[in-house]
């Protein structure tokens, strides 16, 4: 299952100590009630991946999203997964009556690379919060042989 991982942004050959440390208090710090990190990163979505023999099963923990406000994509090798809540204070309320607001809102974003894939079989599935994407494994191809004449 090596061939189905998710991309890390600005990963690096080498090791910067002060830039693990500085990511280690961006995520420590960080604002759990919004989709958005301090610096303006997008915030990402727990996902599992599970080997189902010929295909893969990935689910993602989108609670709360309209099935409207999530996209799938695929590029070349690359599947990436959007979605975006608005904040319904921003709308409704514009006289300041909320007590608390800790429900999140924002862009949510994943990429996964899918080179191992049939791009084109994929099927996807929102229910109850979680979207289900059943991806094929791609066939493996046979050798062609052939034989090659002599000028």
């Amino acid at each position: 299952m090596f061939e189905l991982r998710p991309f890390h942004r600005n990963q690096d050959l080498t090791y910067n100590p002060f830039k693990a440390m500085e990511d280690f208090e961006k995520r420590f710090f960080e604002d759990p009630f919004t989709g958005f990190f301090e610096n303006g990163d997008i915030a990402e979505f727990k996902t599992d991946i599970s080997d189902r023999g010929d295909s893969y099963l990935l689910e993602a923990d989108l609670p709360g999203f309209d099935k409207k406000d999530i996209h799938l994509d695929v590029n070349g090798d690359v599947l990436t997964i959007n979605a975006e809540r608005h904040s319904e204070h921003e709308d409704k309320d514009k006289k300041g009556s909320y007590v608390r607001l800790e429900r999140s809102y924002g862009q949510y974003s994943r990429q996964f690379d899918i080179s191992g894939v049939d791009a084109h079989g994929i099927k996807a599935k929102y229910d109850n919060g979680v979207l289900k994407l059943t991806m094929p494994k791609k066939q493996p191809q046979a050798p062609e042989s052939h034989t090659l004449e002599i000028e």
